[in-house]
Order: C-alpha cells, then structure tokens, then sequence
C-alpha cells in the first residue's frame, strides 16, 4: 500500500443560474437573492478534497476480500474485484469549511440551500479525483463501490470502518471523521474502493430502493442475480 495523497487544490465552479433552477427560486425574488448572498460565501470558503491510497488485493474467499490487511465483506464486491490486484481506497469530501458558514438560526431554508452546494462542491471534488487517477495511473475503464451505498445486502455501511483504516487518520488529513452508526461527517463526503472494470458496474444497478433523486442508472435484476447481491434495503 502507497503513503496516502491528500488533493486539496481542487477548483469548484457553481452555476448560480443552474442552482437557482435546481432549487426553484425565482429570479430576481427574495430567495434567490439571499441564495445569491450565500453562494458568494460559499465561494470564499469552500475547501473540497480526496484522499485516497493505492491499495492491492492480497487474498479472496467466499464474499470476503483481504485488501492490504483488512478484510471487506461484501458478495457484490468480491464478484468485481475476482479479476482484479489494484484497488484506490478513497474519501471525498466537500469540506469542513462550508459547515462553519453562519446562518440565520431558525432558517431550514437556508441548511436546505448549503446542503445543495454542499452536494454540487463534492459531485466536483469525485469527478476531480477521477480525473486524476486517470491522468496519473492510466487505468483504463474504472468503477467504484461505496459501503452503504446500495443497501446491506450489497455492501454494509460497516465496511466504512476498514476502508478509514487503510487510509490512515483520515479527520486529521481532510476533516472527515466517522459517527459510531458509520456515518460520514461533513455529511456530504463519499468513501469507496475505486477499481478496473470491463462492464462498468453502477451501483444503482444493484439497488432496487425506488425514489432515489441520485440514481445514475436503472435497477437491473439480472446483473443484481450475476453479481450475487439480494434484493432488500
């Protein structure tokens, strides 16, 4: 396993227009005024990062993969990474900074509002990771897997406790740290395994939960059955 790489020099553009749609405000109303107001703040102090470890495959057996000395349960998982030696370990994240912004106590409106920019400054700092790895390592075609991202049966968000190991201290390197029901804080941060892939898996292929607002790609029953993950929550 390499030393972990911290990118905290990751530029973020914000389409205020496209947000404001995004987000139903009227231009030129109130709201969208003070959305404006909280945006140019955002601006100032966003700080989103990655920190990721190359990491390998060291041994496989049944739904359980060993990579670098800790082991990742997971049928899904071990199904993706039959065929494969070299993993990135990750975490993404929008940064700490934006949930030190002050806002108007009482005002949900305005939490609602940071959560979307919150959102848009991570979907960024991922995209700016891939980037990297592709210019850095080459890797060819790429997906990933996010523990709790698509339901227990597939990958349980307990994974999360591993995968911050072979990170490393993670809170000290970029801020993010781990509740004890393994939830990610700042809460718009994304952890996963980063790995070659021919057919390109999705998780959202996988999970059947309807409504989801992030859903990249359809439920596929039939690659669910071939990668071996049970439909439930």
């Amino acid at each position: 396993m390499s030393a972990p790489v911290v990118l905290d020099a990751i530029s973020v553009t914000f389409d205020e227009a496209a947000l404001r749609e995004r987000l139903h405000l009227a231009p030129g109303s109130d709201e969208a005024r003070e959305f404006g107001e909280l945006l140019a703040r955002a601006r100032e102090a966003g700080r989103p990062k990655v920190l990721y470890t190359t990491a390998f495959v060291a041994a496989r057996g049944g739904d359980a993969v060993a990579i670098d000395g800790e082991t990742f349960t997971s049928p899904v998982l071990a199904r993706n990474l039959e065929r494969v030696e070299r993993v990135f370990a990750y975490v993404a994240t929008c940064g700490v900074e934006y949930d030190a912004l002050p806002l108007p106590e009482q005002s949900m409106l305005c939490r609602f509002w940071l959560d979307e920019i919150k959102e848009e400054a991570l979907r960024q700092a991922d995209e700016a990771f891939l980037r990297h790895i592709e210019d850095t390592f080459r890797p060819g075609k790429m997906a990933s897997m996010n523990p709790g991202a698509s339901g227990t049966s597939v990958w349980s968000i307990t994974d999360q406790q591993p995968l911050f190991r072979l990170l490393g201290d993670v809170e000290a390197l970029i801020g993010v740290r781990l509740t004890e029901s393994c939830l990610m804080i700042p809460n718009k941060s994304l952890s996963g395994l980063l790995f070659p892939s021919e057919f390109g898996y999705e998780n959202c292929a996988v999970c059947p939960r309807e409504g989801c607002r992030g859903r990249r790609a359809p439920y596929d029953p039939d690659v669910a059955a071939m990668l071996g993950a049970r439909a439930g929550k």
